[in-house]
């Protein structure tokens, strides 16, 4: 059986349908999918990387322009030692195997958080993806790597209140814009904000991930566990995003209508 369907079986299936350009995924589930197979929780993380690699591809073909994943929070640090061993592998495993794959797909990788504590090894299979992938234009990879957003939004303050106190700023001139230009997503520029968050597993809630970019994205949970998460779960995803009516805060023709 074929790993991937080809780009045009999946074309011919999103027909009609509203492709976001900014879809972010809480990847969940990997340590109940092994526990249901009375196995490590190891053996979870390794599934949801070949998940990571399926629907990479997938997105890609369908024409979305930036995929965020949730690989590892800040907060994932107080797991037990051995676990989090595993997950600093995963990188440099997932790297090695699907870097040739990702250039192939002209897709391109990015990491936001704070890469500078992970182990030296992570770190370089990190730094070569980026590099190896850098001259590529086409859909952006974006790991959410060591991240956390409540910390995230933190350090943006603190870059603000520096400029402040250095008198290179007046607070009245900080607005959304500048706020947003010191955040780990400004270089993604008008496709920093999701358009379609999407969690995994069942849990209903965002877990510290991308809590100012989301302001307005639309939220999207399934009870599929991340390992088992296919093109057809994200073909789902993508069409109850497309019958969404979205306001951003206002009113739409729509919204106006059935008022």
């Amino acid at each position: 059986m074929a790993l991937f369907k080809t780009k045009n079986s999946l074309n011919s299936e999103m027909t009609n349908l509203k492709i976001p350009n900014h879809i972010a995924i809480i990847m969940d589930g990997n340590g109940r999918w092994a526990k249901k197979r009375f196995m490590p929780r190891a053996a979870g993380h390794k599934a949801g990387m070949n998940t990571v690699k399926r629907v990479t591809k997938t997105a890609s073909d369908l024409g979305v322009k930036v995929l965020t994943l949730y690989a590892f929070s800040t907060e994932n640090w107080t797991r037990p030692n051995d676990e989090v061993s595993f997950l600093m592998q995963l990188p440099i495993d997932f790297f090695n195997e699907f870097v040739p794959d990702l250039v192939k797909n002209n897709i391109r990788v990015k990491v936001m958080g704070d890469i500078n504590r992970l182990p030296a090894g992570t770190q370089k299979a990190v730094e070569r993806a980026i590099r190896q992938t850098s001259d590529n234009t086409g859909m952006v990879l974006n790991f959410a790597l060591n991240y956390g957003g409540q910390l995230e939004i933190i350090e943006a303050t603190k870059i603000l209140a520096q400029r402040v106190a250095d008198g290179l700023l007046s607070p009245d001139e900080i607005n959304a814009d500048m706020f947003a230009n010191v955040l780990n997503t400004s270089d993604l520029g008008d496709l920093a904000a999701p358009d379609l968050m999407i969690r995994t597993s069942g849990e209903l809630r965002l877990s510290n991930f991308m809590p100012y970019q989301a302001a307005y994205s639309e939220l999207y949970f399934t009870d599929v566990l991340w390992p088992d998460y296919t093109a057809e779960d994200l073909n789902q995803a993508i069409s109850a995003y497309t019958l969404r009516d979205r306001r951003f805060g206002g009113l739409t023709q729509n919204s106006e209508s059935e008022s």
